[in-house]
C-alpha cells in the first residue's frame, strides 16, 4: 500500500526509520528550471534540527541532506529529487527496556496490532525523527514557489505551550527568530523558558499549538468539492506526527460567533482588488484562496516518552509499569514549527501547479 506519499502534482514520500542508516524523501513533480542546491535546503533543515539548546532532545545530528537525484547544473529538471539524511547519533541501546512495553501515549501500541511488529527504537516511522524528510521536501518547495508567486511568505510561530498562551496584542513577527520557542511575544518566550525548564527538570514534558501564516497567496488556489486548499491543509498538519486537532481562520471557535460578526465584510482596495475588513476564514472559502494571509493552527500533543512512571502492558498482556529512558523534548511543539512551515509550502506548491494546470490563471475579474 502507497500510503507514506502526500500531495497530487508535487508529490512526497518519504522513507527511513529514527534509528535507520537514513531517511529522506523522494519528490515527484516539482518543476523543471528551478534553481536548487543542498546548502538551500539545509537552511530549513538548520532550523529543526535536535540539540540546538536545552530546550529540545540533545540527540546529536547534523541533518545534512544529500540530493541524489533530479538536479542537474544548479536546476532541477523535472525528474524525481531525492533526498537523503544520514542518521549519526543513533542510541538504541536507550531503548532495550521497552522492547517489549508499550509507552502510553505511544503509537507503539497500535502498529503492533496492526503490523504485528514494531520498531520499538525511538519509535520507527512513528518518531518526530521522520518530520525531517519533509522539511527537506518543504525547502524543495519553497524555492519552486519562488519562481511561480515570489511574494509567498510562509511563517510558523508557537502561540501556546501547554496552558500558557502569547498575548496577541504584542505580536511581533521580528521576535521569531529571537528565541528558541519561535514565538512572536518576547515576554512569553521570558515565562515560557522558566516554565518548560522546570517541565524538563523533572521528567516530563507538554504540549504546544502552531500556527502557520502564508502571506501573499494569490486568490484562487484549491478547487470544490474535494479539491479544497483546506481539506488538504487540515490533512498534511494532521499528518505530522503528535498532531492531534487542526483549525483554519477562527476555526473551533467561529461556532461561538454569530454570521454577523464571522463575516468578513468585502471592500475595494486602493489596488483595484478586494478587500476585506477582518480574516476569520484565514484565507480560504469554498476551499478556495481569498488572496488574504492563510492561517492554519495545529496542537502538538505532550511527548509521550517521559521520566515518570507510569502502567502500561506487555506484549504477551501481563501489566507492568514503565519509565522512558533516553533523549526526548519536553516540547516536542518548538521543533514542529519548521515542520508546520514546509507541510504548508508543500500544500500551497501543489495547488498552484493544480490551478495552474486546470485554468492557466485566474479568470473571474472584479471591477
Amino acid at each position: 500500500m502507497s500510503i507514506n506519499s502526500f500531495g497530487h502534482l508535487f508529490r512526497v514520500t518519504t522513507w527511513g526509520e529514527s534509528h535507520g542508516p537514513a531517511l529522506g524523501a523522494t519528490v515527484d513533480g516539482c518543476p523543471p528550471g528551478v534553481p536548487i542546491d543542498a546548502q538551500m535546503i539545509q537552511h530549513w533543515l538548520d532550523k529543526r534540527k535536535p540539540g540546538q539548546n536545552k530546550y529540545t532532545t540533545q540527540r546529536r545530528e547534523a541533518d545534512e541532506v544529500r540530493i541524489l537525484s533530479g538536479v542537474f547544473e544548479g536546476v532541477t529538471t523535472g525528474t524525481p529529487v531525492q533526498l537523503m539524511i544520514e542518521n549519526t547519533d543513533q542510541r538504541s541501546k536507550d531503548y532495550g527496556d521497552i522492547m517489549d512495553k508499550f509507552r502510553p501515549g505511544h503509537a507503539d501500541i497500535t502498529y503492533f496490532q496492526k503490523y504485528g511488529i514494531r520498531d520499538y527504537r525511538g519509535g520507527g516511522r512513528s518518531s518526530a525523527r521522520e518530520t525531517a524528510s519533509r522539511v527537506a521536501a518543504g525547502g524543495l518547495a519553497r524555492e519552486a514557489i519562488k519562481a511561480i508567486a515570489p511574494n509567498v511568505q510562509i511563517t510558523g510561530y508557537m502561540v501556546q505551550m501547554g496552558p500558557h498562551q502569547i498575548d496577541r496584542s504584542s505580536f511581533d513577527w521580528d521576535q521569531i527568530e529571537q528565541n528558541p520557542f519561535w514565538v512572536p511575544d518576547a515576554q512569553a518566550a521570558t515565562d515560557w523558558a522558566a516554565y518548560l525548564d522546570g517541565l524538563r527538570k523533572s521528567g516530563s514534558s507538554v504540549g504546544a499549538i502552531i500556527e502557520v501564516t502564508a502571506r501573499g497567496v494569490p486568490a484562487g488556489l484549491g478547487a470544490p468539492v474535494y479539491g479544497k486548499l483546506d481539506t488538504d491543509l487540515a490533512a498534511a498538519m494532521m499528518s505530522i506526527n503528535a498532531v492531534k486537532g487542526v483549525e483554519i481562520g477562527e476555526g473551533m471557535s467561529a461556532a461561538m460567533l454569530t454570521g454577523e460578526l464571522n463575516a468578513d465584510e468585502i471592500f475595494m482596495g486602493n489596488d483595484g482588488q478586494p478587500s476585506y475588513s477582518s480574516n476569520h476564514a484565514g484565507g480560504i472559502l469554498g476551499g478556495i484562496s481569498t488572496g488574504q494571509d492563510i492561517v492554519v493552527r495545529f496542537a502538538v500533543k505532550p511527548t509521550s516518552s517521559i521520566l515518570t512512571t507510569r502502567k502500561t502492558i506487555t506484549k504477551s498482556g501481563e501489566e507492568t509499569e514503565i519509565i522512558t529512558k533516553g533523549r526526548h523534548d519536553p516540547c516536542v511543539g518548538i521543533r514542529a514549527v519548521p515542520v508546520g512551515e514546509a507541510m504548508m509550502a508543500c500544500v500551497l506548491l501543489d495547488h498552484m501547479l493544480l490551478h495552474r494546470g486546470q485554468v492557466g490563471k485566474n479568470r473571474g475579474h472584479i471591477g
